[in-house]
């Protein structure tokens, strides 16, 4: 049986509509983790079709200044995996959310903690850009009998057979790294980018989302 974010983004998709889904960094907030259900609730009724919401670590190799800086805003209120997952707990709302987080926190919190933990709320997805497809399996047999999926990644560079062999059995969406490099503002995509996403769209059976360097209405437009 699918599960819920693979069901919710594919339902969108056949309606021709676009699918967009926004990153927030959990605690980048006034209020801290405070913050983060209104945070959450504001998008919700924006309409948007879900929400990655990010884990702060402190060494983000893959993130430019922007979100780097979000994560520092975030730590420097005290935010901690442990105390977000508590709060995730209290958050009522039909959009999927979906974890974005390096290897580290989730590791230190304990893999099969953290899902089991996860297991009764909002959270239908997570996103590990650090953690390499060979190594899939230090987290796929934790999430095998939930509703999380796993979600990959694939980057420009990925061949035909490549691609086929990480978007295989995946469930969710198949993130679509639009640049070479960490996340954030680009504009500087290459060439190719088109071709790359229209073959990516042509061997997944799920939704196709595109993201690292996507930051204006313009991108927003290109990739809807």
């Amino acid at each position: 049986m699918p599960k819920t974010l693979t069901e919710k983004l594919n339902a969108i998709k056949v309606t021709g509509k676009g699918i967009f889904v926004p990153y927030i960094m959990a605690g980048d907030h006034e209020k801290g983790l405070d913050g983060l259900a209104e945070t959450i609730h504001f998008l919700e009724d924006l309409g948007v079709s879900a929400i990655e919401v990010g884990i702060p670590f402190s060494d983000p190799v893959a993130d430019g200044p922007v979100i780097e800086e979000a994560g520092l805003r975030s730590l420097a209120h005290g935010t901690s995996t442990q105390a977000l997952v508590e709060t995730l707990k209290t958050i009522e709302t039909e959009i999927p959310l979906v974890i974005m987080t390096y290897f580290n926190p989730l590791f230190q919190y304990g893999v099969e903690n953290f899902v089991k933990d996860l297991a009764d709320t909002a959270v239908k997805g997570l996103i590990i850009p650090d953690l390499p497809h060979e190594h899939a399996n230090f987290v796929e047999p934790f999430l095998a009998d939930t509703d999380i999926a796993l979600i990959p990644l694939v980057s420009l560079t990925t061949g035909i057979e490549r691609q086929k062999e990480l978007i295989e059995g995946a469930e969710g969406f198949v993130y679509a790294v639009a640049i070479n490099g960490v996340t954030g503002k680009s504009g500087n995509y290459r060439a190719d980018l088109d071709k790359h996403l229209a073959q990516l769209h042509q061997v997944a059976d799920i939704p196709v989302l595109t993201g690292f360097g996507v930051s204006s209405q313009a991108d927003l437009e290109r990739f809807n």
